[in-house]
């Protein structure tokens, strides 16, 4: 895997985003290193989705700096940026064909393309496709349609598309979103796994809910209002005081091992 060379995956230095006379973000300073797996949490309108975006290369700053990846956004060719990024969105899903053969659904992504058509894949392209489907437990569908899996196999396989192109850095929005108990609990075990694996690229999840972290990050970001809240260490951020400010209201958060719930005070 290639390395970054100032030891940064992520860089934000003073960033801000207005859109419409509106600030999105504000203010935001932020690192992230290689082995760095962080969870970013806010309400509704904090500015997660926005963040996620800069860190994509897929937005640009209003004001401040962004470097992903060692190249600042701004004056390297984000086309090819992009390619060293594995990203899972709703936005992306949602283009995803319900008759798409589940292995070529993650086999496309090495053309950064939705829908196989005529391009052509080798024999160990097509070995990693089911390798990374075998890796979130979805390795039985690969012949299947995707639009036959439920959704929490059809999230898992969309994080195996983003992980095709053997990514630098790996950003998931709200991957657990709409998933029931125990779609939830699977994902969140796997996503586990891939944090403790240290060849497995730098992690930034983005989430509502405290219970969604997976074991084995490292790292949180609170966001309220386009401003941080907070950012740290996994366990001096995800507090009962942090989140109540995030949030709005009070909180208590309670701690199992590495798994976190929150409950109103």
């Amino acid at each position: 895997m290639p390395t970054v060379a100032d030891d940064l995956v992520i860089e934000l230095d003073g960033v801000g985003v207005t859109r419409s006379g509106t600030a999105l973000l504000q203010g935001i300073t932020l690192q992230v290193r290689p082995d760095e797996r962080w969870v970013v949490l806010g309400p509704n309108g904090a500015g997660k989705t926005t963040l996620l975006s800069l860190a994509a290369a897929r937005l640009h700053p209003t004001t401040g700096t962004v470097r992903v990846l060692g190249e600042q956004l701004g004056r390297t060719d984000v086309a090819e940026l992009r390619t060293r990024i594995g990203l899972s969105t709703a936005a992306l899903a949602e283009r995803i064909p319900g008759t798409e053969r589940v292995l070529d659904v993650v086999l496309t992504a090495a053309w950064s393309v939705v829908g196989r058509w005529r391009e052509r894949y080798d024999v160990i392209d097509e070995a990693q496709a089911r390798a990374l489907l075998g890796q979130f437990g979805v390795g039985a569908f690969a012949e299947r349609s995707y639009g036959t899996l439920s959704e929490g196999e059809r999230k898992r396989v969309q994080i195996a598309r983003a992980m095709m192109t053997d990514p630098e850095l790996l950003l998931l929005d709200e991957p657990a979103a709409g998933l029931d108990l125990g779609g939830r609990e699977e994902l969140v075990a796997r996503l586990g796994q891939l944090a403790r694996d240290p060849q497995a690229p730098a992690l930034v999840l983005v989430t509502h809910h405290v219970e969604e972290i997976p074991p084995g990050f490292t790292h949180a970001l609170l966001l309220r209002e386009g401003a941080i809240v907070a950012a740290g260490p996994l366990a001096e951020t995800i507090t009962g005081e942090q989140l109540s400010k995030t949030f709005g209201l009070p909180l208590v958060v309670d701690r199992a091992g590495e798994r976190f719930a929150a409950r109103a005070a």
